[in-house]
């Protein structure tokens, strides 16, 4: 394996529950960080978490952590090393729990690479914490088979605009607001990422 060491680069990759298989094109973008040596950050859950995890182990990718809940990790096939997060309250196992987990990731991460079904609320907030951070985000809208480049909020509208506006029936004001005002994040070049 060929890998150009990028030191201090962390990628977050996550995504839909809904979604275990990943196409080409996402090996591809995963092949790209592998090659590039970035650290990367993903969590326990099934779906895109775990097929990410089973794609990076078959191709023996040492620079891995996988974030966990407690000290309960559902998932590391890699046998990576671990960072356990704990929630303020810890008795419900529900969206605010296990999205503790994913703020985490977001601080940690430089970049973002995340698979979304088109309905996942979950990477939906992902998402828009990452444009809030202004940390540069690949998004593969999985029913629309594209990749979206964000790097402001204007783009995460534009991506918006091209799903189906039922399951966006669930967004949360604060994800509207953010959109409809453009946010505050300053537009940068939109080259690839990974």
């Amino acid at each position: 394996m060929m890998t150009t060491r990028n030191e201090g680069k962390t990628v977050f990759i996550a995504g839909s529950r809904g979604l275990s298989r990943l196409s080409a094109e996402v090996r591809q973008r995963l092949d790209n960080i592998i090659d590039k040596g970035l650290a990367v950050v993903v969590g326990d859950a099934n779906g895109v978490d775990k097929a990410v995890q089973r794609y990076l182990s078959s191709r023996r990718y040492p620079n891995v952590a996988v974030f966990c809940m407690d000290g309960h990790c559902r998932n590391n096939v890699g046998q990576w090393p671990t960072r356990d997060i704990s929630a303020a309250n810890s008795s419900r196992r529900d969206f605010n729990y296990y999205s503790t987990k994913d703020r985490a990731m977001v601080e940690e991460a430089d970049y973002g690479l995340m698979l979304w079904d088109g309905e996942s609320r979950g990477t939906l907030r992902s998402v828009l914490d990452l444009v809030k951070h202004t940390k540069p985000t690949i998004v593969y809208v999985a029913p629309l088979k594209s990749f979206y480049s964000l790097r402001h909020p204007d783009e995460l509208a534009d991506m918006l605009a091209r799903v189906n506006p039922a399951a966006l029936g669930g967004i949360d004001s604060e994800l509207k607001a953010f959109v409809m005002a453009g946010g505050s994040s300053p537009k940068s070049d939109n080259s690839r990422l990974f």
